[in-house]
């Protein structure tokens, strides 16, 4: 992880702000030096933010995208299916850490080393100390952990109503899921429609396709970086991601009796918004430090797109369906329902 010239711009730009603030709202007794100090200590903050959180807003997405279409199969109108799921991500060793080393920080040194090794959100509770000089008062900051889990696991709500012309309206929602440094929770809703009603000859041989869209919001909080300074604590121990996620995902299926397996195709496209949150800091009398790194962190706000295959079990017992699928690309997640057809 290397300071690119992108990353001192971004510097720049932050210096360039409280500069500007500082002379329009006429405060005084920080020397220039200063000001530009409290500049490069944000310039860092931003740059680790980068590397802490995208590991796991990339997966929140994945987590998201598994299990919507039960059966691309055309049920009967108006039939209402209700299921509770629970997901489980698997968490890769790749995105549990990353290095830092003091080449990379303008404000701050890694204390007693060089170079080191930190988790990311979703890594482990290891931490270290980062040190820096501000006014002549040493500004100590300790790394944020992560969440130290190599499953995510939580429970949601998923149901679908079956509308004319072989439709079926899809909507899905969890409560808040206290992870061990933060929450997770996901809503959404989607439109099915099945394909394989067009093709008779192919349902004679219970085999069934469908296709949907689909838009999920993903809300991802941690516990990030508490850092006091002479001036006041900064304000940024909760760092806030949501997630806009539109899928695609084509759907296939073979019916074996009361057995039915399904594969299915999902084509996704996320937009990320990053902001810190939570109460706002002491310095916050004389320096707007969340508006400021709110304003920076849209820089690291790039759409992504991502292509999941999925494959799904399910089985019939009188009115009840238990399923289960897994989901593979980048990343594994799995997940275990069981719904009601009323």
């Amino acid at each position: 992880m290397l300071l690119t010239p992108k990353l001192m711009r971004k510097s720049s730009i932050i210096i360039g702000m409280f500069a500007a603030f500082f002379f329009t709202q006429k405060v005084k007794g920080q020397s220039s030096t200063e000001l530009e100090q409290i500049g490069y200590l944000l310039s860092d903050a931003l740059l680790y933010s980068e590397q802490y959180i995208i590991p796991a807003t990339d997966a929140a997405v994945y987590q998201a995208s598994s299990a919507w279409v039960n059966s691309p199969k055309k049920k009967e109108k108006w039939k209402v299916t209700l299921g509770v799921h629970t997901n489980v991500f698997f968490v890769p060793k790749r995105d549990r850490k990353f290095s830092i080393q003091n080449d990379d920080f303008q404000f701050f040194e890694i204390e007693g080393a060089t170079t080191a090794t930190v988790p990311t959100a979703l890594g482990n509770d290891d931490q270290i100390y980062l040190v820096g000089d501000l006014g002549g008062e040493e500004v100590r900051l300790e790394t944020p952990e992560g969440i130290d889990q190599e499953t995510v696991v939580y429970p949601y709500l998923q149901g679908g109503i079956e509308l004319p012309y072989g439709f079926e309206f899809l909507a899905r929602y969890s409560v808040k899921t206290k992870l061990k440094r933060g929450n997770y929770q996901v809503y959404g809703f989607g439109l099915k429609h099945n394909l394989s009603q067009y093709f008779p000859k192919i349902e004679a041989k219970n085999i069934y396709f469908s296709a949907a869209a689909i838009y999920s919001k993903e809300d991802l909080s941690f516990e990030f970086l508490d850092i006091n300074t002479v001036y006041g604590n900064l304000g940024i121990d909760v760092f806030n991601a949501l997630v806009d996620t539109y899928h695609f995902q084509m759907s296939a299926s073979k019916e074996f009796k009361k057995f039915e397996l399904i594969t299915n195709l999902i084509i996704n496209r996320s937009s990320f918004e990053y902001i810190v949150d939570g109460k706002k800091g002491a310095i916050e009398e004389v320096l707007p430090v969340q508006d400021v790194i709110n304003d920076l962190l849209t820089r690291i706000s790039k759409d992504k797109t991502n292509i999941l295959g999925e494959v799904s079990g399910r089985y019939q017992i009188s009115k009840f369906y238990v399923q289960s699928s897994i989901a593979f690309g980048k990343f594994v997640n799995g997940n275990i329902g069981v719904q009601y057809q009323f």
